[in-house]
């Protein structure tokens, strides 16, 4: 396990640095970067001290790893939006794109896979079907369209919930079942595909013959082993939850990362869009690799050796 562990973080090593080297090669191949910073009205001298200032009149590679030192002591500039460290503004939004996320990907978890573990247990059942249409539908209607229906109904019509916002627990139901709809349906259909798969197997045939409880028979032997696929699945969900959705925060204004970036794209702020890529960047292989190491634990089956 050991060894595997460091072979994974060499390679989640690598994969940032080659996601920096992109990152800056794309803030070069638009332009000189003083075009953001300096007006037209800028005197020759101006812009050549700006020039040395940044660090732009040393060659490419020598700015690359100027700018990486900082970028790895947190220093990823000043945002062009607002003159704030580019970090404090990242770390700012964060917690609330965490907390939104974290709610979905629970509200995805409760709902997909009770659902879908009645619907391969109850096969060609009114259950069944209950499930596959629930999955039907939550991977047909897009998010935008359910947080819009979920305000007029439940905000503009019965006045339960608050349209949008961050806030207190009743400003999370709306948003976290809207991100966690589509993943809840995909969560339904890949937990009963795997439990059907797994129900079939020769030793949950012997283990009912022996006469286990059926209840550990589907909890113990079939549900853990099953679980591979939809764990995968879930930390994806996790980690693309907890970067940013871009959709369901602009439906109900939600002060998080992924209105950031998209704040970011239309004003050119760089910098800040910078700080998100590398932000997402290292949570999917934080993700990725946590889901590794839960292999191990859930089948026995897997060893890093």
């Amino acid at each position: 396990m050991a060894r595997f562990l460091l072979r994974r973080l060499f390679f989640m090593a690598l994969v940032l640095l080659l996601v920096t080297i992109v990152v800056f090669s794309m803030s070069r191949i638009q332009g000189d970067p003083r075009h953001l910073y300096l007006s037209p009205t800028t005197t020759p001298e101006q812009w050549d001290a700006w020039g040395r200032q940044m660090g732009l009149d040393r060659p490419l590679v020598v700015q690359y790893f100027v700018w990486l030192g900082k970028a790895l002591r947190g220093d990823l500039g000043i945002s062009l939006r607002e003159p704030r460290p580019v970090t404090a503004i990242v770390l700012e939004r964060y917690p609330a794109t965490l907390q939104l996320g974290l709610a979905a990907w629970i509200f995805a978890i409760a709902v997909g896979w009770p659902l879908g573990v009645i619907s391969a247990i109850k096969r060609t059942t009114v259950w069944d079907y209950t499930g596959r249409t629930f999955a039907l539908f939550g991977q047909a209607l897009p998010p935008f369209f359910v947080g819009i229906v979920l305000i007029l109904v439940l905000s503009v019509k019965f006045g339960w919930l608050p349209t949008g916002r961050r806030g207190g627990i009743e400003h999370f139901i709306m948003p976290a079942i809207t991100l966690g709809w589509l993943a809840a349906a995909g969560q339904l259909r890949l937990v009963r595909s795997a439990m059907l798969d797994v129900l079939d197997s020769e030793y949950i045939k012997l283990a009912r013959a022996k006469g286990v409880v059926p209840t550990v028979v589907i909890v113990k032997h079939a549900l853990r082993n099953a679980m591979i696929p939809p764990l995968t699945l879930a930390g994806l969900v996790f980690a693309s939850f907890v970067t940013g959705t871009v959709v369901t925060e602009s439906v109900f204004a939600w002060p998080g990362i992924g209105r950031l970036a998209i704040d970011s794209v239309f004003l050119n702020d760089y910098p800040t869009l910078v700080g998100t890529i590398l932000l997402a960047t290292s949570t999917y292989l934080m993700v990725s690799l946590l889901i590794d190491v839960l292999y191990a634990f859930i089948d026995p089956r897997i060893r890093y050796t």
